[in-house]
């Protein structure tokens, strides 16, 4: 697979750039700044980056609680993100949805979503969509480990390959739902496999590998607009903080030290960084660059969100559907 330069640039800006933008947030949830719970994807960047890279602006995707990644490299705009995640009115949701349900339509971003496979349906239903109006769109549905239990899995996945719709399924295996390891969940150990229930296309990838996730999501985006249905694509990779930040910093019950450092020392930037400095795509000097350019770029996002004022309590349930 010979792509161009700029193409893997645009790669790794994408992952480096929500590397930084969690990492900001870490610190500003520590002082107070953000308020409600976040799920950083911190470790898991590759995923979201190779699957986006492979559709379209007016594809679709589906989000979960962990969804920030997903929104960056969709291309959400991170200073909107951002207001949003300090509950201003200049936010996704106008400051009442928070980090959990930032949506952006005209960018095909569906919404994350707070409830633990939930994201499937929703999936399904725009596929259905794309069907009955005619279009070649695709939905690249995002979803972890602890989705593939519950019956929603099931349900979505079952109509998705009766009717041959053109859904990718992304399951992002970083091993653990909230402090259940995978292997303590299910009798199987890889999920992909589940495919053969449902008489679709799978596929198993590293997920801490970015051009192996993008070659996996182009070839099932190939087939979802070739009318040839649906792919669970599962991409093994690992979070590095807690299940939620503020969940004790290394000192979890549920891993250990080791495992943790083994897989920070997978990590998919630089293993990516070193890939393109080896192909001479990319120097120190150039390395420098975008970092210095992503850091200006969250700093605005920041001096955005701190001058945009707080929704007025009037509009509580404006954008709301009540009876």
């Amino acid at each position: 697979m010979k792509l161009k330069r700029e193409f893997k640039t645009r790669l790794y800006r994408t992952m480096l750039r929500i590397r930084r933008f969690e990492e900001k947030l870490i610190k500003l949830k520590a002082v107070g700044l953000i308020p409600g719970v976040l799920h950083l994807y911190i470790g898991e960047e590759a995923t979201a980056t190779g699957t986006c890279a492979a559709i379209r602006q007016d594809d679709y995707i589906t989000s979960t609680h962990r969804g920030h990644g997903h929104c960056i490299a969709k291309g959400g705009d991170i200073s909107r993100m951002m207001a949003e995640l300090y509950g201003r009115s200049s936010g996704y949701c106008r400051g009442k949805g928070g980090s959990m349900h930032i949506a952006d339509m005209s960018l095909g971003i569906l919404g994350a979503n707070g409830i633990v496979s939930a994201g499937m349906p929703i999936a399904g239903g725009a596929a259905l969509s794309i069907r009955i109006r005619g279009t070649d769109q695709v939905v690249a549905c995002f979803f972890g480990d602890g989705a593939v239990n519950q019956g929603a899995f099931h349900e979505s996945l079952n109509l998705a390959a009766l009717w041959k719709l053109p859904v990718i399924y992304v399951c992002e295996n970083n091993q653990y739902a909230i402090s259940t390891a995978q292997s303590r969940s299910a009798s199987i150990r890889d999920i992909y496999v589940r495919k053969d229930a449902y008489g679709m296309h799978g596929c198993m990838v590293d997920g801490n590998d970015v051009l192996a996730v993008y070659e996996a999501a182009e070839q099932a985006v190939e087939r979802a607009r070739n009318g040839e249905g649906p792919t669970l694509m599962e991409c093994k990779t690992y979070r590095w903080r807690g299940h939620y930040e503020g969940e004790a910093d290394r000192t979890y019950t549920y891993r250990t030290d080791e495992e943790i450092e083994e897989w920070m020392r997978r990590c998919p930037i630089e293993r990516f960084r070193r890939k393109l400095s080896q192909e001479g795509i990319l120097g120190k000097e150039d390395c420098e660059k975008i970092e210095d350019e992503i850091q200006r770029e969250i700093e605005e996002a920041i001096q955005f969100a701190e001058s945009s004022p707080f929704p007025a309590p009037e509009e509580a349930l404006t954008g709301l559907y009540v009876e």
